[in-house]
């Protein structure tokens, strides 16, 4: 696949403008401030596709990325406890559509802080995948946060962390160093074949 390919296709706001999935989408989740942009704009080969905020819960919007026969789809941060009741409304309605809309989703890229424990708004969307049947791979961003003894052990956390799911893998991911960039490509290329 050619990462570089991709560019930035289209914003949505609201469920209502959600058009027809007209092609494979790998869609991006996790809690606003994880490093959603980051990590696309690092698996793109780009510094700015995705935009990155230095404010959470800013991205509000599902933005897709489009290029070689495939969608990327990055979904609004959740959990910003800033976020007002009718935004948080609006956001729920957004992904609800998004989830229960037929579209071609091939595989969520399910993204959590490698320096904390899973979440429960974490679990609410592992919950979800799970009970949809969607694909899912959990990526644990900021891992060069850690030092290797801090790394084991959230390592070996996890493990206990994601007892009752079934992702197809875990993986550490660093934007700033590109750690775990060759084995999400491949996580993400094995879904479309």
């Amino acid at each position: 696949m050619k990462y570089e390919s991709f560019v930035f296709e289209t914003s949505f706001g609201v469920a209502a403008q959600l058009g027809a999935s007209d092609l494979p989408e790998i869609a991006f989740a996790g809690r606003s401030n994880v490093g959603k942009s980051s990590l696309l704009n690092r698996l793109l080969g780009r510094k700015n596709l995705a935009r990155v905020s230095s404010v959470p819960g800013k991205t509000a919007t599902i933005n897709f990325f489009k290029g070689d026969g495939v969608r990327f789809v990055d979904l609004p941060g959740y959990g910003y406890a800033k976020t007002s009741r009718d935004e948080k409304k609006r956001w729920a309605a957004l992904m609800e559509h998004y989830f229960t809309s037929d579209r071609q989703i091939r595989l969520v890229v399910q993204l959590t802080d490698m320096r904390h424990p899973i979440t429960a708004d974490d679990r609410t969307m592992l919950d979800f995948l799970e009970g949809s049947g969607i694909p899912f791979v959990v990526v644990m961003t900021k891992a060069d946060k850690l030092n290797k003894t801090e790394t084991q052990a959230r390592l070996a956390a996890v493990k206990e962390e994601l007892q009752g799911y079934h992702p197809l893998e875990v993986l550490s991911f660093s934007a700033l160093k590109g750690t775990g960039v060759p084995e999400l490509k491949q996580a993400i290329e094995s879904v479309l074949e």
